[in-house]
């Protein structure tokens, strides 16, 4: 194995029925890796093994540690030990923080967060009997710089930041790495709802919405999730092993 020839790997994609996550899925699969997914709408999973961009699903909430070590028990059982972990579950609420309370931060916190941590617990051991693992967290350009009105959002995605670069020291000499790539706005249907909330909201045209999200980018776009999945399957490869502890703007240089 060379490369980004991922054949006999098992990835396990958090959050891989839509978004980001297909996007991952889907490049996995087509570096040869067994890619099974997990999320919450049993729909969205379902589609995308149909449709080829994984092997197999297990619906199971990351924010719920003992669905996740279920989903990862189900799928070692089928398709062997989880090689390739991408903890790419997430969810963002805007609000002033004036009106940002504590249950806000908790939520933000526990799946951004704890959704990672839970995941990662549940696949490391076994990664570290094996000698070898990827753990990629897909973060945010929002764990290393601040927006306004998500507050809570980024404080959770410095945190996964911060568990990434501990854990890498951590197990930095068991081969497994532990990275996260960080998304600015990329053109996803999560984005596509916001644009929809700030037209409605606001009576501003929908190209007036889009501007406020991509003056982030010094390209002047929304980034595609193809280039995000492109990070994650470089370092999911055997040349990206003295890669760890990284945190991977893919954002047009706003980082």
């Amino acid at each position: 194995m060379s490369g980004n020839d991922l054949q006999g790997r098992h990835a396990l994609v958090t959050g891989g029925g839509r978004g980001i996550g297909r996007a991952i899925a889907e490049a996995l699969t087509q570096a040869g890796a067994t890619v099974t997914v997990t999320g919450r709408d049993r729909a969205a999973l379902e589609s995308a093994v149909r449709q080829g961009a994984a092997r197999g699903f297990a619906v199971a909430d990351v924010t719920d540690r003992e669905a996740v070590v279920a989903a990862v028990r189900e799928a070692a059982a089928g398709r062997g030990p989880v090689d390739l972990l991408i903890a790419n579950a997430g969810a963002a609420e805007s609000l002033p923080f004036l009106k940002s309370g504590p249950d806000v931060f908790r939520r933000m916190l526990d799946v951004n967060l704890l959704g990672v941590a839970n995941a990662a617990q549940a696949v490391l051991g076994s990664m570290i009997e094996q000698g070898f693992g990827r753990i990629v967290a897909v973060a945010s350009t929002a764990g290393l710089k601040g927006y306004p009105y998500v507050t809570a959002y980024c404080a959770a995605k410095h945190a996964v930041v911060g568990l990434v670069r501990s854990l890498a020291l951590e197990t930095a000499r068991t081969g497994v790495t532990v990275n996260a790539v960080c998304p600015g706005f990329t053109d996803t249907d999560l984005v596509a709802e916001s644009l929809d909330r700030i037209v409605e909201k606001t009576g501003r045209s929908r190209e007036e919405a889009l501007g406020e999200f991509v003056k982030h980018n010094p390209q002047g776009r929304l980034v595609d999730p193809k280039e995000v999945a492109d990070a994650v399957l470089w370092l999911c490869g055997d040349n990206a092993r003295s890669v760890t502890g990284q945190a991977i703007a893919v954002a047009g240089g706003e980082i």
